[in-house]
């Protein structure tokens, strides 16, 4: 699944250690941001479990209806032999009209 996949965790990000430099970038900045990182990373995780568990209920659901569905019944009768049962009605109704 998701987990497979994703290399980070929200934990992984607040952990993250950078080395200082003499022109680097302000801590602040960078701490304030990377904040800003994982409430986003925490949110989307959460969809992504939501929408996985919603995927699982729909399924199931759909499984269900499928086995409450009666099975269709078999008469024997196919297709063809109700077209060729029509055509032979319409030859006998309509044919001595159609040779007029």
């Amino acid at each position: 699944m998701l987990s497979d996949k994703v290399k980070l965790t929200a934990k992984d990000i607040l952990e993250k250690e950078f080395k200082t430099a003499v022109r680097g970038y302000k801590q602040e900045e960078v701490d304030k941001f990377l904040d800003f990182i994982i409430k986003d990373y925490e949110t989307f995780h959460q969809v992504i479990e939501d929408l996985q568990q919603e995927n699982m209920r729909l399924k199931k659901q759909a499984d269900d209806s499928f086995r409450r569905q009666p099975s269709q019944p078999t008469t024997g009768t196919t297709n063809f032999d109700i077209l060729k049962r029509l055509s032979n009605l319409e030859k006998h109704v309509f044919g001595s009209k159609l040779s007029e």
